[in-house]
């Protein structure tokens, strides 16, 4: 009838917004570049499909370089381009964001034959693509014919074309990982993990021994050589031991970076961090971000003024420039080839609410002087440059817009957006409003932001609500698509909440990025006392005066660190939240007594305030219905987070529903999964929250 009506009336046909077409994007990741040329590869991951394309510049023509398939769940990771461009290299299976087990095989179709992690090669001109091995963490040699990669705790090499079988490259104790090939070829820096301490070694040959970079009790990592391959860089932080620490105050872990002969194994001290909170190693992307960067500089990421920002020492030591000074943070930051800039995502810009986005920063690695290539009110991230030094590749997206790659001219101009024909034609791009930016304060204080979605013209009746809350917790929820794919699903929920007329709030809580070293690490947060759920128990007040919100229907969801404030909400606030959907949170963060004999000065009041810092704390003040989501290898949250939880509910007599993906991980791999959690999420709210 509103078909037949709507040509009566010479009015448009609009596709039904529905929650499988929000969904029915294609998402890019691991933006590659070769070395030499202007060849970019990516993954596009199409409900469930993923494949490797690829396009050269100047006209940047995308076409699928591979032909997989199946919603199997494999995932497509570090993918490398080799520096003469002639192949991609890529890693199928594995469970790379997990926090464990992150190199074992991934069966999420339930298969009754083995899944395997395993590295790939194809030609870039097309082709069959061939497994080289099984393994992890591959790194292309500079003259392109070998791969060196991780397998066993071991380090192994393999022609790049496949040409003969993989080998260990060597012998040593430890866990050996992060290969890094001198410019020249010959050596291979790496780091051999050993518990309590690590150390830098130097592959010199098959007869020469392990070179060892000025050994000590220390952890050392990152491993990155000078462009004339005769020094290492490398981070150090103290080695594990100690007198118990306080549990209840922050700790500052000072750090450095030494340089060291790559033939001696001499080293020296070239930077030192201070002793503040501020100036331990970053959380953020990327971690340290050293390079060894051209004119002589060394670089490296900091939070010693506040904001996560860049800065070059001289090689041999001196003063730390600030080369990215100003209120915001940098991420995703790469190294062009001449080694004489550095790109990176920031929340920086003249638009306003660009704090709530990401643009593309070139940065001069020996002045402060960072251009944003990418101004406006789009978002933009992954940023690399190609190997003729003509163009930067990068994923960006706008509010309406799902993320797609992108080329601009390195010294800035009109960027063009690539592949746009994998975008479905009945995407519903013009029915999404986008989200507002909004602040309010928690009650001790501290201001908190978020994104306001909301339907246009929906009338005057009172709207249920939802508040969003996002993991990690190391996470920002931004003004438009997201960066990852975990994210970009839930942004794609949120608008179809938004459409089914629900007031619906992405909220940026504490402990989450995006607003300063003091919002990133606040005091009593985690289980030092959960601070941060002040900030949800805060969206919740915020949605409750809002004039068209009914303060009787407002609901909450989230994963992991958002499942678990989720469950705090419904434990402590359920007059408050009418329901919630808890995916794969932490319920028991109950700290674990120390086998040894000594214990934290604070250990008894620390294990009670870590009790209280958990959900099941609060299972007898539970009243609201609640739907638990979980998939069984979960490598994140461990799944007997949520099997405990169930009983103590069930115990308790509060109102729940469970769904339990069997063999799928944290990050749902098979796109059919992932579909279930959505629509069970969507169906489990409109029903309690009275959405017809």
């Amino acid at each position: 009838m509103r078909i037949l009506l709507a040509i009566a009336l010479g009015c448009p046909l609009v596709a039904q917004f529905t929650l499988d077409r929000v969904r029915s994007y294609p998402f890019p990741n691991e933006l590659a570049a070769s070395a030499t040329g202007s060849r970019i590869a990516w993954v596009f991951n199409e409900q469930g499909r993923r494949n490797v394309w690829v396009a050269e510049g100047p006209e940047f023509k995308a076409r699928r370089l591979t032909d997989f398939s199946g919603d199997d769940g494999q995932d497509l990771t570090n993918v490398a381009i080799s520096p003469d461009g002639s192949r991609v290299v890529f890693v199928r299976g594995g469970e790379h964001g997990a926090n464990w087990d992150r190199s074992l095989p991934v069966n999420a179709a339930s298969s009754p034959k083995p899944a395997a992690v395993q590295i790939w090669s194809a030609p870039f001109s097309g082709g069959m693509a061939k497994i080289l091995a099984d393994g992890d963490l591959p790194a292309v040699s500079p003259d392109s014919t070998r791969v060196a990669f991780v397998k066993e705790r071991s380090i192994w090499t393999v022609p790049l074309d496949g040409s003969a079988p993989a080998k260990r490259l060597f012998a040593a104790r430890g866990d050996n990982g992060d290969p890094q090939w001198s410019p020249d070829g010959k050596r291979l820096a790496f780091v051999s993990n050993r518990g309590d301490h690590s150390f830098v070694g130097v592959f010199q040959s098959e007869v020469d021994p392990i070179l060892w970079l000025a050994p000590s009790t220390s952890r050392d990592s990152s491993p990155r050589w000078s462009p004339d391959g005769l020094r290492v860089a490398f981070a150090r932080t103290a080695g594990s031991g100690g007198a118990p620490r306080p549990l209840l105050a922050a700790t500052p872990r000072p750090w450095s970076i030494w340089t060291a002969d790559a033939f001696t194994g001499e080293g020296k001290r070239v930077w030192a961090s201070g002793n503040t909170l501020r100036d331990s190693p970053p959380t953020t992307h990327g971690g340290t971000n050293l390079h060894w960067a051209a004119k002589g500089r060394i670089v490296f990421a900091s939070y010693s003024d506040g904001w996560p920002h860049l800065y070059s020492i001289p090689e041999n030591g001196g003063p730390a420039m600030n080369l990215t000074p100003g209120d915001f943070m940098v991420e995703y930051v790469s190294l062009t080839s001449s080694g004489e800039h550095l790109l990176a995502a920031a929340n920086a810009g003249s638009a306003k609410d660009d704090i709530d986005r990401r643009h593309i920063l070139k940065i001069p690695v020996d002045r402060s002087a960072p251009v944003v290539l990418t101004p406006g009110t789009g978002l933009e991230w992954t940023p690399v440059a190609t190997g003729d030094g003509r163009h930067v590749a990068f994923l960006g997206a706008t509010a309406q817009r799902p993320p797609l790659p992108m080329a601009i001219p390195f010294d800035g101009g009109d960027a063009r957006t690539l592949a746009t024909e994998v975008l479905p034609a009945d995407f519903p791009t013009s029915q999404l409003p986008t989200p507002k930016s909004i602040s309010f304060p928690s009650s001790d204080g501290v201001t908190v932001r978020g994104q306001l979605f909301e339907k246009a013209g929906a009338g005057a009746a009172k709207k249920p609500a939802l508040i969003y809350i996002h993991g990690g917790p190391m996470r920002q929820m931004l003004a438009g698509w997201h960066m990852s794919d975990y994210y970009s699903n839930a942004y794609a929920m949120n608008q179809y909440f938004a459409s089914r007329g629900y007031v619906v709030l992405a909220v940026n809580y504490r402990l989450g990025i995006g607003y300063g070293f003091d919002f990133h690490q606040p005091p009593n947060s985690g289980t030092r006392g959960a601070s941060e759920y002040l900030d949800i128990r805060a969206a919740g007040e915020y949605l409750k005066a809002l004039p068209q919100v009914d303060p009787k229907r407002i609901g909450v969801y989230g994963g992991s660190y958002g499942g678990y404030l989720v469950a705090l909400a419904l434990g402590k606030d359920s007059g408050l939240f009418a329901a919630g959907v808890d995916i794969h949170g932490v319920h028991d963060r109950t700290l674990q007594a120390p086998s040894g004999y000594e214990k934290a000065p604070d250990w008894e009041k620390a294990i009670e305030v870590s009790w209280k810092s958990s959900p099941v704390a609060y299972v007898s003040t539970w009243k609201s219905p609640v739907l638990l989501i979980h998939a069984d290898d979960d490598r994140n949250v461990r799944f007997s987070q949520t099997v405990d939880l169930v009983q103590r509910l069930h115990e308790q007599g509060v109102r729940y529903e469970e769904i339990v993906i069997p063999d799928d991980t944290h990050h749902f791999f098979r796109f059919a999964n992932l579909s279930r959690v959505a629509r069970a999420t969507a169906e489990f709210l409109d029903r309690e929250l009275g959405v017809r």
